[in-house]
This record gives structure tokens, sequence and C-alpha cells, in this order.
């Protein structure tokens, strides 16, 4: 379980996101920089879908590893977020966007878990695509430049990264609206 390939991905993936910020603080120059950024970022996305494979195709799948997988995800893109806004390439309204929602959720999952609900908020093919979303837009975020003779991938990153914080209130809504039901029954 705790050892297993696919949770020691995940374990990689979560160890390693601070390098990604730290490769800001590199002497090196600006477009350097971005490349090795995105580069890293791809690489630990990248894992993410590596480490479920692995504990699917090596029948290694554990309950730590269903909690670990989703945690690192949201670390790496909040870090990232993070790192964007702080480079000024991300807006602070979609950062406060997609991390208030993850947390928001994450909230919402231990309350149903405490009342036995937590089937009802299951993760959902939204929250999959969500997380999908957010990890084509954060890579062309990071490398900030031009690329296929002039697509400008910063413009296109915030176009985007916009979609992602739209599809992120989304799925928010609809995991809201799975658990209401059970908030309510609860209540009465």
């Amino acid at each position: 379980m705790f050892y297993t390939i696919p949770t020691l991905l995940t374990w990689t993936r979560i160890i390693a996101i601070p390098l990604l910020a730290a490769v800001f603080y590199l002497p090196l120059d600006i477009q350097t920089c971005n490349a090795l950024a995105t580069v890293m970022f791809i690489v630990f996305a990248l894992t993410d879908w590596l480490d479920g494979y692995l504990a699917r195709k090596l029948n290694q799948t554990s309950s730590f590893g269903a909690f670990l997988d989703p945690v690192a995800d949201k670390f790496l893109i909040c870090s990232s977020l993070l790192v964007l806004v702080h480079l000024g390439r991300a807006d602070v309204f979609v950062a406060l966007i997609i991390i208030g929602r993850e947390i928001a959720i994450s909230a919402l999952r231990e309350w149903m878990a405490q009342i036995g609900a937590l089937k009802s908020v299951a993760v959902h093919m939204l929250g999959k695509v969500k997380t999908t979303a957010q990890m084509i837009a954060i890579p062309f975020l990071l490398y900030d430049g031009s690329i296929l003779g002039g697509v400008n991938t910063g413009y296109l990153g915030q176009y985007l990264i916009w979609i992602a914080a739209v599809l992120t209130v989304w799925s928010m809504v609809y995991y809201l609206q799975k658990a209401i039901p059970h908030i309510r029954e609860k209540a009465e």
C-alpha cells in the first residue's frame, strides 16, 4: 500500500512540487526558467496518469493511493497557480476560484464521510475534466513564450485557465447539488 510503485510515484510528485517554484530562483534567464518549469510540470502531470495506470496494471490499487493521488493533483495545481500569480501570469481571481473550490470540496467530502454519505460526492467525470483542463492550461502559462510560429502561449494559457475556472465552478456546483439532499436529511 504505502511502498508500491504507483504510491511512490505519487509521493515523488508531491515532494518534487517545490522544485517547480525553485526554478524561478535559479540564476538563469527567464526563458530557460520558463522552459524548465514547463517540462517539469508536464512530467509531474504525466505521473498522475502513470501512477493510476500502474496501480491498475500491477493490481496495486489501494484506498491510501486513492486518497493520496488527488491530494498530489491539488498540490501540483495550487502551487503552480501561486507561482503563476507571483509571476503575474495568472489572475488572482482565477487562483482564488480554483484553490477555493479545492478547499471547499475537500471539506465537503470530509463532512459527507462523517455523515455516511461520501458516495454522494464521489469523483465524477466532470471533476476529472476540470483537473485535465487545469493541467493543460498551466504549462502554457508557465512557458509564456511563442510556439508553432507565433502562437503566444501566455494569451492561450489565459484563455484556457479561465475555461478551467468555469469548469471548476461547474464541478463544485455539481458536487454541492449531490450533497444538499444528504445535508438536509441530517439537518432535520
